[in-house]
């Protein structure tokens, strides 16, 4: 199965959905010291800027189209001009569309410098965080907006603590694997929709559920099931990494599959490569079972580096070697 489709990515977002959302997502607070469209205004990319330089009145590389951060030394900067060249140096900054200014440390601006902010539809905020908090929090809060991410048709649980996404055709069950795990005690992130999300040039995968559809699952014959209902908050989990990929295969006597586990396969997700795990299937066979057992082989090699098929291996060939070694002696007598 081919997951490796192009990822998605936002080409922007307002200042006004920055400003409603960040404190919900993050430890800081934001407070308007201006009353400007915020709708505006928009953000695009992830990085933020101090503009020192620009407020020194160098603006040949003044990346504007960042959040701009207002800290000790720019206030200081602007408190200790007189007041006509500040008025001066001030006005040269919010000639460009910046998408907005953050004070922090509850720096103060001069009433008449938010006054230009505003004239020029600049959203001027303030926070009680250090710049130091402030830059980690915003960027973190834009990372994870301007991700790379798409969605994928399966199922995204949660086993042993292992992120193991089902994937396979329609109608090979991979809903109702994942009901008869959440009934063993794992967790659901997501079914049907899984929401995968790749943040900068990080190797990590986390899946989220598509919130329309939210914890539902559609079991054919049954209908819909609320698992949160249900099962009860034990069973859901709101973002996992991928740590496992488990693709379910309708059964051919035809093809050769694979029967010790030496050789591990990967698949390419969002340019990453994911474990990937070959699971052939038909009447009778417990894939629950099988799936926990996945997920227990990727804890032993993570923690233990132990591989059973390579133990297995490893001591066959003693075995043989042992063998070999006896022969030679009897030879020699």
């Amino acid at each position: 199965m081919n997951l490796d489709q192009k990822g998605l990515k936002k080409r922007s977002i307002t200042v006004a959905y920055f400003f409603e959302t960040i404190g919900k997502k993050h430890d800081i607070k934001f407070r308007r010291l201006n009353n400007v469209d915020e709708h505006k205004r928009r953000i695009f990319e992830r990085d933020l800027h101090r503009p020192g330089l620009a407020l020194a009145g160098f603006t040949n590389l003044f990346t504007y189209k960042r959040v701009q951060i207002f800290g000790n030394t720019e206030t200081r900067f602007l408190n200790h001009l007189d007041e006509e060249e500040r008025n001066q140096r001030f006005a040269n900054l919010v000639r460009f569309k910046m998408p907005c200014i953050i004070l922090t440390s509850n720096n103060k601006l001069p009433q008449n410098l938010l006054d230009m902010a505003t004239h020029a539809g600049i959203p001027v905020y303030i926070t009680r965080c250090s710049s130091t908090k402030t830059i980690y929090l915003v960027t973190g809060f834009l990372d994870d907006q301007f991700s790379l991410y798409q969605q994928y048709h399966g199922s995204m649980v949660d086993v042993y603590g292992v992120g193991v996404l089902l994937t396979g055709k329609s109608g090979l069950g991979k809903s109702e694997i994942a009901l008869d795990l959440i009934e063993r005690g794992h967790g659901l992130v997501a079914d049907d929709v899984v929401v995968i999300q790749r943040k900068g040039e990080s190797m990590v995968l986390n899946a989220k559920r598509n919130h329309i559809i939210d914890h539902f699952m559609e079991i054919r014959g049954l209908g819909v099931v609320d698992v949160k209902a249900n099962f009860g908050i034990r069973a859901i989990r709101d973002v996992k990494e991928v740590q496992v990929v488990v693709e379910l295969l309708e059964w051919n006597k035809e093809i050769v599959y694979e029967r010790l586990g030496l050789d591990t396969k990967f698949i390419k997700i969002l340019g990453v490569d994911v474990p990937l795990v070959e699971l052939p299937i038909f009447p009778g066979k417990n894939i629950t079972v099988i799936i926990e057992v996945v997920a227990l082989n990727f804890l032993l090699k993570r923690y233990s580096n132990y591989v059973a098929a390579e133990a297995l291996t490893s001591r066959i060939n003693n075995v043989i070697n042992s063998n070999s070694d006896k022969s030679e002696e009897g030879s020699d007598d």
